[in-house]
Parts: structure tokens; C-alpha cells; sequence
């Protein structure tokens, strides 16, 4: 049966679909802030009115890479302090997060936002993801292409 009324539907799977519809509305950005996560929230009222326990669900129930306190999704992941976008496969997570719950299950969220869990299983969730120094390092890669390491290192020695 599909949930229809908005009182039971969970604060967690509230979060991830006011996350998913940002993602979709604004295809281009990385993350959010936490209120404009809110602001979504409150656009959508999903369950009528924001919710006491969305913001223990924002900064730390649902955010993969932080330790769970109690809460153990992994809907989020934490990007700077204060903004998350939706987790993907192969993002890092908080060891005690293992076999959590990523994106809510069909049968818990009103049918008329299965079409999120359709996109963010066919499109989102098969993104690419990659180490962040990892990134930054191939982006900046041609500065030390001509660059001899062994050079460079007793060049810095010489002053010593």
C-alpha cells in the first residue's frame, strides 16, 4: 500500500525528497545550505508543516559521513559545514552507517514522488563520484608537468 496521508510519512524520507527535488530544480549546483534545504521543505509541506525533527535529520541523522547519533541513514552527505547533497554508491560514509538506508523505499513516500526515486536510481546514483584532493590534484596537474620533483625538493633545501 502507498503512502497517501502526509502525517506518517518519516522526517528521513521527507529530507531526501526535499533534497532530490533541489538536485532536479537546480541541476548544475553541487550542494546546498542547510536553509535553503529547509526553505524546500517548507515549499513542499509534504507532512503539512517542518517538523521538529528535521533539523536533527539535516545535520546529522541522515549525513553519511558523520558518526550516527543515533540515526544511521546515509540519505546525505556532509560537503563543507552546514551544506549536503544526496549521497551516491561509492561516496565515503562513517564506518557505523554500513547497510544503512539511502533513499526511501516506494512504499513509504506518496506515489507522487516515485519519479524521484526513478531518477536518482537511473541518473543520480550512477554519477561518477570522486575523492575531492583527488579532483583538485587532476585539475591542477599541468602546474608541475615541467617540474622535476627531485629539483623542486633541493631547490627548497638550498635556504636551509
Amino acid at each position: 500500500m502507498t503512502v497517501e496521508s502526509p502525517a506518517v510519512i518519516r522526517v528521513a524520507d521527507e529530507v531526501w525528497i526535499a533534497m532530490a527535488l533541489l538536485h532536479r530544480e537546480h541541476p548544475d549546483a553541487v550542494d546546498f545550505s542547510l536553509p535553503q534545504i529547509e526553505a524546500r521543505l517548507r515549499r513542499e509541506a509534504i507532512a503539512g508543516v517542518v517538523r521538529k525533527g528535521v533539523y536533527p535529520h539535516l545535520s546529522a541523522h541522515c549525513v553519511a559521513n558523520r558518526p550516527p547519533s543515533p540515526g544511521r541513514y546515509r540519505m546525505l552527505v556532509e560537503t563543507a559545514p552546514s551544506r549536503r547533497r544526496l549521497f551516491r554508491p561509492g561516496d565515503a560514509f562513517h564506518p557505523d552507517r554500513d547497510g544503512a538506508k539511502t533513499h526511501p523505499r516506494r512504499d513509504d513516500i506518496p506515489r507522487k514522488y516515485h519519479g524521484l526515486l526513478d531518477w536518482y536510481e537511473r541518473d543520480y546514483a550512477r554519477q561518477e563520484t570522486e575523492d575531492p584532493l583527488l579532483a583538485v590534484a587532476r585539475h591542477y596537474r599541468s602546474l608541475w608537468k615541467d617540474t622535476d620533483p627531485d629539483a623542486y625538493v633541493r631547490s627548497l633545501r638550498e635556504d636551509w
